[in-house]
């Protein structure tokens, strides 16, 4: 039988509460809707007013992983949903606009993505984002390395960079700006990646070109644009072990000797919260949002 919860006044069947997702760790589904309901508060204001999409995991990650972009059937009729712009012509998509909705969301099991705008201005990106993707041998201590660059040279442009981990192997960089487009805020990451490769030409690349990434760390600037999405601070991954996209401190960046040192998992995630609270949290007040030079 599925088990009937009450969340804030709405009636949610969570099912299959028992089935491991994470073989790794024997994590099952009830410790997933455990995990968001517990980080709902941090998670809840980074997802509020961006449209969602889902990259589902029904059966773990070593099963059939898919992207859904438009509303799931299904979806209850008191899940926020919005038109968004895309190429091919608008489509409806989903709203995590409050915790009912979130257990409802983390119950198809999911990684959360957003894109860098909101769903009321998607002719304005709010948000910058440096995706730090290495590859092997590099890891996130040679992605750590680029980042603080990054910081550097955004901090001379006046816009103030937060790094949080991809959650698999890499690092992303996010800023809040503002009175730009996607395009322009593509572009200007884009400078940015080239800028890094000229300074640190044996660590860091600007283009994806498989060829040249051995050893190396892809400054991805691509995600600025308005059709793609990025992780979402706190989400968990579809990995082996249940990973989370978490907010990192740039001390932990500093200080960063192995690649084991920014792997959080689910379970660390409560003491982090209590230690450090948001640490994207600024990136919410658009009293901090930095115009693009």
């Amino acid at each position: 039988m599925t088990p009937i919860t009450e969340v804030e006044g709405r009636r949610l069947a969570l099912s299959n509460l028992e089935k491991v997702l994470y073989p790794a760790t024997g994590f099952t589904k009830g410790e997933v809707l455990h995990y968001y309901a517990t980080a709902a508060d941090v998670l809840l204001p980074h997802l509020r007013d961006r449209a969602v999409s889902f990259l589902r995991y029904p059966d773990g990650p070593d099963g059939q992983v898919f992207f859904a972009k438009n509303v799931p059937p299904g979806t209850p009729d008191w899940v926020t949903t919005a038109e968004v712009p895309r190429s091919e012509g608008p489509a409806r998509m989903v709203l995590v606009q409050d915790l009912a909705s979130l257990m409802w969301a983390a119950n198809l099991v999911t990684e959360f993505h957003t894109h860098q705008w909101l769903v009321d201005t998607p002719e304005e990106a709010d948000r910058l984002v440096l995706d730090l993707d290495p590859g092997p041998p590099a890891t996130v201590v040679e992605c750590c390395e680029v980042a603080l660059w990054l910081r550097e040279r955004l901090a001379a442009d006046g816009i103030e960079a937060y790094p949080k981990t991809a959650g698999s192997k890499g690092l992303h960089l996010l800023a809040a700006v503002r009175g730009a487009s996607s395009e322009q805020v593509s572009e200007y990451a884009k400078q940015l990646a080239v800028e890094a490769e000229r300074a640190m030409p044996r660590l860091a690349l600007h283009r994806m070109t498989r060829s040249l990434r051995p050893g190396k760390v892809f400054v991805d600037w691509s995600q600025n644009a308005a059709r793609k999405t990025t992780a979402t601070p706190y989400t968990l991954r579809a990995r082996a072990r249940p990973l989370v996209s978490a907010p990192l401190s740039w001390t932990e960046v500093e200080e960063c000797t192995a690649p084991g040192q920014l792997a959080f998992e689910a379970g660390d995630m409560g003491d982090r919260l209590q230690d450090y609270g948001d640490l994207l949290g600024p990136l919410l007040d658009s009293g901090r949002a930095s115009p693009l030079p």
